[in-house]
Parts: C-alpha cells; sequence; structure tokens
C-alpha cells in the first residue's frame, strides 16, 4: 500500500520497533478498551472487539494485560475516548490522514497540528484530503503464511475485493461492512491476522523525492509516536533508491 506500509518497513529496518513496542501496547490496549465498552466486553460476540484483540497477540501483547483492557471497561473504569480524525497536507504534496483516539480533543489537536507545522506540513480543515482515498477493510498477514497465489485464492473465497503481496507481508483489501466477515473466513484458513481494521487507500499516489522524504518521515514518525494518534495514512510513494539513500 502506498504511504503507510512504505514506512513501517523503512522503520524497521531502521529498528526502530522494538523501542515503540511500550507506546505500541499503549495504543492496542487503548483500542480494546474502546471495543469492549462500545459493545459486549466477550471478543466473540463484538467484532470489533475480536479485532482489536487479535491485533495484540499478533503483536506479542501480554494475555494479562488483554484482559486488563477488557476489563478496564466493564468496571466503567476508563476515561471517554473519542474517536478523531485528521487532515492535512505534508512535504511535497503529499496528503495525510491521522485517526485519533483521546479523552482530551484539544490537546490532541494541538500536537496533531504543532507536528504537521514543524515537519513540513499544514493541517487542513475536516474533508480535506479524504476526498483522495477510499475508506476499505485492511487485513494484514505476514508473508510467511503463504505465496501470494494461495493467499489471493483465500482472499478472493473468503469474499475480499483486492489483495497486495510484497516480500514483507500480505494485504487483503475488503468492503467497509465486509471486514469481520472476511476477518472470520480468512482466520479460519490461515490463522489469526496481524491487523485487521478499517483504513484509507489513496485513489492516486504522490511520488516523493529524496528532498522532502526525510521531512516526510520525520512528520509520520513525530505524529505516530503520539499517544493519542493510532494510525497514520497517506497517499505517498517513496522509490527504493531514495530508501536506499536515506538509509
Amino acid at each position: 500500500m502506498a504511504g503507510h506500509s512504505k514506512f513501517k518497513n523503512i522503520m524497521h529496518r531502521k529498528g526502530a520497533q522494538d523501542k515503540k513496542r511500550s507506546s505500541m501496547f499503549s495504543k492496542l490496549s487503548r483500542e480494546i478498551t474502546v471495543a469492549a465498552k462500545m459493545g459486549m466486553p466477550d471478543p466473540d460476540m463484538n467484532p470489533r472487539l475480536r479485532l482489536a484483540v487479535n491485533a495484540a497477540k499478533a503483536q506479542s501483547m501480554p494475555k494479562d494485560n488483554i484482559q486488563r483492557a477488557i476489563d478496564k471497561a466493564s468496571k466503567g473504569d476508563t476515561e471517554n475516548y473519542e474517536e478523531v480524525r485528521y487532515e492535512g497536507y505534508g512535504p511535497g504534496g503529499t496528503a495525510i490522514i491521522v485517526e485519533a483516539l483521546t479523552d482530551n480533543r484539544n490537546r490532541t489537536a494541538t500536537n496533531v497540528r504543532t507536528a504537521f507545522s514543524k515537519n513540513g506540513g499544514n493541517l487542513g480543515a475536516s474533508g480535506a484530503v479524504s476526498h483522495g482515498f477510499d475508506r476499505l477493510g485492511l487485513i494484514t498477514y505476514p508473508a510467511s503464511v503463504g505465496d501470494a497465489e494461495a493467499i489471493f485464492e483465500a482472499a478472493l473465497e473468503a469474499g475480499a475485493e483486492d489483495v497486495s503481496s510484497n516480500e514483507d507481508e500480505h494485504e487483503i483489501w475488503t468492503a467497509m461492512d465486509a471486514l469481520h466477515e472476511v476477518a472470520k473466513a480468512l482466520e479460519a484458513r490461515l490463522g489469526a491476522a496481524d491487523s485487521a481494521k478499517l483504513a484509507w487507500r489513496p485513489t492516486t499516489s504522490v511520488d516523493v523525492d529524496e528532498s522532502n522524504a526525510a521531512t516526510l518521515m520525520k512528520l509520520v514518525d513525530t505524529l505516530e509516536d503520539d499517544d493519542d494518534v493510532q494510525t497514520v495514512w497517506g497517499n505517498y510513494e517513496v522509490s527504493d533508491a531514495v530508501m536506499e539513500k536515506l538509509g
């Protein structure tokens, strides 16, 4: 996928994932708590919670942490988190969508706006860039689960709309309202996915040159480091040659 996966791979190569494990667990816990609070606290009865729990397990989050996040919602011992979306422009004319879960909209808005302004971008109004994206379901599996042809066949039978495979992972795209159903069908055949969530896929991509790539990476990194930010999506493409130059 343009944008998110490219930079995820860059960060992985830089060894930054381990440093982000604590922050990642915090974000996963927040999603589990919100999902449990919005529906039943039983993953088998709550599709969103099931996806959140599976995502946490895929990242080796301890079972005790997962259960604690569910119990937090069941006891009502939690902040009232809101789902908020921000849209803006990054270096090189790129479009960025930021999704957050926050208990303080003012704090989160200030942090996101600052991240954009300090890293060659600017925050736009609601709807500023989302018209250039499709809202879809995204299920990811590691490349080791099977070859591209086998995954394509499994995804097709499960009702997916599109599949993209590379050396790191398989990305399976679904209609927004089919995400839970397709994820469940694939789990029965391939095991639990690394992640399954609603995503923003750009309808067109912007090639980012070397002069803008480093600043864009810093912007994405800064946004993802914020505790309130759950996901960052973009319409950017960075060539392997540029990635190599950036180290």
